[in-house]
């Protein structure tokens, strides 16, 4: 998701976090080693039943964009201790809700669980864990 990273730019540059509407809007953040293990499973499972066919892929969880802004900047307070008490009060300014934007988005994994023995291992907090150092690193 394009906003994480843009989040934690911001929030490292002390500039504002912008969230479109009342922050209840939702999504199913994935990070990126569920899809490289849905891909090895979907590769290696060789089940005529999982072929040509199509998955969803991603944790299974709904995460709002104020849990999210929650979780990167806790997550930032740890991987960035010496800006944890400058991220401690900061807060999300809400603009108004873009047009055309799905309110809630939450994958069915419950194929590629079936099919391929799929069993995401990071949900947003570890994703952010294992992906938040390198954002910081790569971002200043």
């Amino acid at each position: 998701a394009a906003v994480i990273p843009r989040w934690i730019a911001a929030l490292l540059r002390g500039d504002p976090v912008h969230i479109n509407g009342d922050g209840q809007t939702s999504r199913d953040f994935c990070h990126v080693s569920n899809a490289v293990q849905a891909n090895v499973l979907a590769a290696c499972c060789g089940l005529p039943a999982a072929s040509h066919e199509v998955f969803n892929v991603a944790v299974g969880q709904r995460t709002t964009l104020v849990e999210l802004f929650e979780a990167v900047r806790r997550q930032m307070q740890v991987t960035v201790p010496d800006r944890a008490d400058a991220l401690a009060g900061r807060q999300p300014e809400f603009r108004p809700f873009r047009e055309g934007d799905v309110r809630h988005s939450l994958a069915d994994v419950s194929k590629a669980r079936r099919l391929l023995g799929y069993a995401p291992t990071h949900a947003l907090a570890e994703g952010l864990a294992a992906a938040m150092p390198w954002y910081v690193a790569f971002i200043r």
